[in-house]
Formats: structure tokens, C-alpha cells, sequence
């Protein structure tokens, strides 16, 4: 009976896990990515962003209203 817990309890966390880095920890990373390098990529580093951006869907949708990707202005108006 306790290996049955012991087991059942090790694939729940090993689950939390995958999806906490799959909704969480890469799209932050991602967004960071692409708020550094948006105006500097090259065309097949801009290709890989766009798989990624797929990729992490349900992720980057999670965090889309608190973060901002606008391009900064001149301070001067």
C-alpha cells in the first residue's frame, strides 16, 4: 500500500512540475527573450521565436496583460 502512495505521489509532483515549467518558468523566460532581442533578431532566430511563441501558447496568454512589450520613446516630447 505505501508503494502505491509513494508512486501515486511521485507522478503528481513529477506532473506539477512539467506543468509549472510549461505555463510558467519558459514563457517568462520567452518574454524576456523577445523583449531583449525584438529589434536585433536575425530572420531564423525570429523563425525559432514564432515556433516557441506557438509552442508555449497557454503560457505566453497567462502573462499577456501584465507584461508590456511596447517599444520605449524618447523621453522627450
Amino acid at each position: 500500500m505505501e508503494s502505491i502512495l509513494n508512486n501515486s505521489l511521485a507522478t503528481l509532483v513529477v506532473y506539477v512540475a512539467i506543468i509549472s515549467i510549461y505555463l510558467f518558468l519558459v514563457p517568462l523566460i520567452l518574454f524576456y527573450w523577445m523583449n531583449n532581442r525584438w529589434n536585433v533578431m536575425g530572420k531564423l532566430e525570429r523563425l525559432g521565436v514564432y515556433g516557441l511563441v506557438f509552442l508555449f501558447f497557454p503560457g505566453l496568454i497567462l502573462f499577456s496583460p501584465f507584461l508590456n512589450l511596447r517599444l520605449r520613446g524618447n523621453s522627450k516630447g
